[in-house]
């Protein structure tokens, strides 16, 4: 670093607000350090740093698929939030098992990763002996809540859903079918969702009949398309669909196509999450949208100041949401 500083005719602590992506450096003097850096070789020493900060400037974010469009998404919101933060994001799999959940946990730790954004689905309180000390830096995405022993930050999925429900009986539904899917015990995505569309039928004087329920084995395009299938070939009158996530929508929309079923003229439908493709549909799909970016925004936050503050309380945010009325419900 003395090497560089004195390239670049700067301070030492100059080329470290540089390397360390800090403000107060004018982008002359910035470039003048990278160009030095670049001409020396230089490479900053991680190990030395790390036992010296006892920091590696590294959060980990475990997500159950990464080839989901939400998921994704999600992942480039957190990189670039941690970014904005002076953190790089390493990215792992669980495969949606608790396993692969309570893995990513170990290896976060193993690795001195400063702390770890974890999306749980299988991971519960039952695990609590598996789990990590309330000390290390985690903050959990997802239905569950742990007990309030980690930072939670959830989607809206009952309030999110029961808006959903509660828009296609205000265009006109009454016989509307969810498909979603088949985990219907516990603390779910599943289950949360499938209990915001019983409370507005409720809601709205509407009785829930268990023939409109459809569920799936995975919530994939390809399963969705199947279920559409199975709905209209069931001779079951169906005017409104509700869809678990917008992938499972595009399923199904293919899926009643199929089978001469139109969108909206003959079935309304509506899906949750707004991923990028939904506004491309063929009609456009009428969405929750989750604010994604503060969820991510919410979980760096919560990480990192976790880092500096570990014995801080954890606390429990629900991300704001916008109901997106398009094509597929007018």
């Amino acid at each position: 670093m003395s090497d560089v500083a004195r390239l670049a005719g700067v301070s030492k602590m100059t080329v470290s607000n540089v390397i360390n992506n800090r403000p107060g450096v004018s982008d002359q003097v910035r470039h003048r350090v990278l160009e030095a850096i670049r001409q020396s070789g230089y490479r900053v020493n991680v190990s030395a740093r790390t036992l010296k900060s006892g920091r590696t400037g590294v959060i980990g974010l475990a997500v159950p698929e990464i080839d989901r469009p939400y998921f994704g998404q999600l992942a480039a919101h957190v990189i670039d939030q941690a970014r904005r933060r002076g953190f790089h994001v390493a990215i792992e799999q669980t495969g949606a098992a608790a396993a692969g959940e309570i893995d990513a946990i170990a290896h976060s730790r193993t690795l001195h990763f400063d702390g770890l954004i974890l999306s749980a689905v299988e991971l519960d309180r039952t695990e609590d002996q598996r789990l990590p000390d309330a000390d290390y830096p985690i903050v959990m995405l997802g239905e569950q809540d742990f007990g309030g022993r980690f930072d939670h930050v959830a989607m809206p999925n009952e309030e999110g859903t029961k808006a959903a429900t509660a828009h296609l009986i205000d265009r006109g539904c009454r016989r509307i079918a969810i498909i979603t899917g088949n985990s219907l015990d516990g603390v779910n995505v599943v289950t949360r969702r499938y209990r915001g569309y019983l409370a507005a039928l409720t809601e709205r004087g509407l009785d829930a009949d268990p023939a409109l329920l459809f569920t799936l084995d995975a919530m994939t395009l390809d399963e969705g398309r199947a279920a559409a299938h199975r709905l209209a070939d069931s001779g079951r009158e169906v005017d409104g669909v509700v869809a678990v996530t917008d992938t499972v929508a595009q399923g199904v929309l293919r899926g009643l196509a199929d089978r001469g079923l139109r969108v909206p003229d003959d079935v309304r439908l509506v899906g949750f999450d707004d991923i990028p493709e939904s506004k491309f549909m063929v009609p456009s799909l009428s969405t929750v949208a989750p604010d994604h970016r503060w969820m991510a925004a919410k979980a760096v936050e919560l990480v990192t100041r976790r880092v500096r503050a570990p014995l801080r309380q954890p606390g429990e945010y629900t991300a704001p949401f916008e109901l997106l009325l398009r094509e597929s419900t007018r």
